[in-house]
């Protein structure tokens, strides 16, 4: 009977949900002010309802299930993942670093949970010259997916969880073996509300230097005009969805495209101007099929921070061990540097150690 703790770093909120024996138990949000006020807010928080047999850490970028009392400062970096000119500067990802330290200081039992590019069932071809192809906290999502859609779930063929973030949007795909083989998120994934997607390397060039606070800049929200926005918008995700389908056996549709995701809350009007349903309908087995991610009973925290829970549970052993087995994460392994090809690479890579 597994107690365990769950968090989502996500950009407009830290949500952490505390599961005993799989079963909501407690949860709680922090906003970007709380935590830069007082990085260790969420530690205390958690302190207070411990013991825990296991913590999911917030975890950026990813490690390859690293425990707290391992992680080096080095790991604290490739989970932010800032230049060294820039980490005394870079706000944003500075309040995530504190945030990350409190943790990795707390003497908690917290695990940091890997992305997409550190497990061994995504083909290598697909993590060339990528950092990411889904972040923890999308993992996370896919997690959540799989055990709540397992009842309708035949396993005749994949799913694709599709992430609406309040900065990105990002789609993971999962086989019928419950294994996630695909990815496409962040700065590589389809136009967001806050950042621009999938870079065009020239107008990178143009821009340069880039700032870390660069990436979350340029998406939907700075688009005046409403038509163009959504279109953009529409049109950026079905080529996403479509291109993670095309790729796919043993069918040429997804059984499943489970939507989620904060921008569902924070920006419904938009969300609703999409018709998500019928747009992402030509993608799965029909229209009844492109569903919303069903939540935990009694969670109301974001999904993110509802996955992170249960692995953390089926990490300990808990109720949601299948789910864990079957993604495999025990075997993630590496850093998200490590299929970078570009000779500069090196000197990259040297910078986190």
């Amino acid at each position: 009977m597994p107690r365990v703790a769950g968090c989502d770093p996500g950009t407009s909120s830290l949500d952490v949900l505390v599961l005993d024996d799989g079963t909501a138990a407690d949860q709680t949000r922090f906003d970007p002010d709380q935590l830069r006020a007082d990085p260790a807010a969420a530690v205390r928080w958690l302190r207070d309802r411990g013991p825990f047999d296991l913590v999911a850490g917030p975890s950026g970028y990813g490690l390859p299930l690293v425990r707290a009392d391992r992680c080096t400062d080095a790991q604290l970096g490739l989970m932010a993942l800032v230049r060294p000119d820039e980490r005394a500067s870079a706000t944003g990802v500075a309040g995530f670093s504190a945030v990350a330290r409190a943790f990795r200081d707390s003497g908690l039992p917290v695990v940091f949970l890997p992305g997409v590019i550190h497990l061994p069932t995504v083909p290598a071809h697909r993590k060339l010259n990528k950092i990411d192809l889904g972040t923890p906290d999308k993992l996370c999502v896919a997690a959540l997916a799989v055990d709540r859609v397992a009842d309708t779930w035949t396993r005749e063929g994949p799913v694709c969880v599709v992430e609406l973030g309040t900065a990105f949007t990002a789609a993971v795909v999962v086989n019928e073996r419950g294994e996630v083989v695909d990815g496409a998120g962040g700065t590589a994934g389809a136009f967001g509300w806050r950042s621009g997607g999938a870079w065009d390397g020239e107008a990178a060039y143009l821009l340069s230097p880039l700032r870390k606070t660069d990436l979350f800049e340029g998406g939907a929200a700075g688009v005046g005009d409403e038509e163009i926005r959504r279109a953009a918008y529409v049109e950026s995700l079905v080529k996403t969805v479509a291109g993670l389908c095309g790729l796919h056996e043993p069918t040429d549709r997804f059984e499943k495209v489970i939507l989620s995701g904060r921008l569902f809350a924070a920006e419904p009007a938009f969300v609703e101007s999409l018709h998500l349903t019928e747009t992402l309908a030509p993608f799965a087995r029909s229209e009844y099929e492109v569903v919303a991610l069903p939540l935990l009973d009694g969670a109301w925290v974001k999904e993110a921070a509802q996955g992170a829970a249960v692995i953390a549970d089926g990490l300990a052993g808990g109720r949601f061990r299948p789910v864990v087995d079957g993604l495999r994460l025990r075997e993630a392994a590496g850093t998200v540097l490590d299929w970078l090809t570009h000779p500069r690479a090196a000197e990259v890579r040297g910078w986190f150690g």
